[in-house]
């Protein structure tokens, strides 16, 4: 069996509860993402009763075989893998400290480890929707207690071996060490090698005199020039926080610069709607704009119950866009609604998402 594909055999009966604090975590993510407690307590009844099979981990997946009283079932959870990005700013993080790797070595997970991860926008531990459970049991709760069962004893793996939760993400533990210690080596190896320097000594005092007068070049907007020296400026700050440079898009800069620069705004061909959408809710709110997708079942289901819950019409459902009369909401990937309202044949975007869809479709601020 591959490094990348781990099998732990059954647990048996025996009652246990997460112990580490990532493990808790993990379990958060499954009662933050459930929409009914009932297969919740269900799973944790068939986790402690010793009818989870032997749990297979790799990248991306749990799998195992769940047993019930009338029949055996097949139940898989999907997490999302980190991106090659993602992992080199993660492995960055742990070479930032040396007991970093020598506490995920010690099968330890320090939460200053995940704090920084989080910081740098990795998105280490499970949050809301991101345990995606999938059954052969024919019942349509997500998850049903067979998922339910088998994530309760994913908790009990992961206060074991946090290198589990790793490994699900998409690195198992020899590629991970071997991508943090070089890193760490090389620069503690540079900073003992290099030889201790004197400081230099202060310059000798002197009148530098006037300043030169300074006439800008014929056309030069200065003031326009200054933003775009701070818009640089917060971009590099950007890529020194989080290690990632965006590839170049120039359409969307464009758009961007319009959104955040007013003084920019007619000098640059940007789709207004877009500018509009970048205003209100920055790139993800311009991905909402241009990108329909259709959301998996747990995505759909946590819409639907959040759209009955506030008693709304019913609407006209198109991939991830409801549409009431002239009014439509764009259900992100991110689980927020986007607004929009029909002008003239055109959907335009009419305020900043909401978690809620009630407030959502209500709202008609353009700014």
């Amino acid at each position: 069996m591959s490094d990348r594909v781990k099998g732990f055999p059954a647990f048996g009966k025996g009652v246990r509860r997460a112990r580490s604090w990532w493990g808790r975590a993990w379990l958060q993510a499954l009662e933050d993402t459930s929409l009914d407690q009932a297969p919740l307590r269900q799973g944790r009844k068939y986790a402690h009763a010793g009818l989870v099979g032997t749990i297979t981990v790799s990248p991306g997946r749990l799998d195992a075989t769940v047993y019930d009283t009338e029949d055996t079932y097949r139940t898989t959870v999907h997490v999302t893998e980190l991106t090659d990005g993602e992992w080199n700013r993660f492995l960055g993080q742990i070479a930032v400290k040396a007991g970093h790797l020598a506490a995920l070595l010690d099968r330890e997970m320090p939460r200053e480890l995940a704090d920084a991860a989080a910081d740098a926008g990795v998105p280490l531990l499970p949050g809301i929707g991101d345990l995606d459970p999938e059954c052969t049991c024919p019942g349509w709760e997500l998850p049903c207690r067979h998922a339910a069962a088998l994530c309760h004893q994913a908790s009990w793996l992961l206060d074991a071996d946090p290198w589990v939760l790793l490994l699900l993400r998409g690195r198992d533990q020899d590629e991970v060490v071997a991508g943090s210690r070089p890193t760490a080596g090389v620069l503690a190896t540079a900073a003992y090698a290099e030889p201790v320097r004197d400081l230099p000594g202060d310059p000798p005092p002197g009148d530098l005199g006037p300043l030169p007068e300074f006439e800008p070049a014929p056309g030069l907007d200065v003031d326009v020039l200054r933003l775009l020296v701070a818009d640089a400026a917060a971009k590099a700050r950007d890529v020194l926080a989080t290690g990632h440079w965006p590839a170049p898009d120039d359409r969307r800069d464009h758009i961007r610069l319009a959104a955040t620069v007013p003084a920019l705004r007619d000098r640059l061909d940007a789709d207004p709607r877009a500018v509009r959408a970048w205003r209100q809710g920055g790139l993800a709110a311009l991905d909402v704009l241009e990108q329909p997708w259709t959301p998996g079942r747990t995505d759909t289901a946590r819409a639907r119950a959040a759209w009955d819950s506030g008693e709304l019409p019913e609407p006209t459902v198109w991939r991830n866009r409801w549409t009431v009369h002239d009014r439509q909401l764009r259900y992100g990937r991110d689980g927020r609604w986007y607004p929009y309202r029909d002008t003239d044949g055109t959907w335009w975007p009419t305020g900043i998402p909401h978690r809620d869809p009630t407030a959502a479709l209500t709202d008609t601020d353009p700014d």
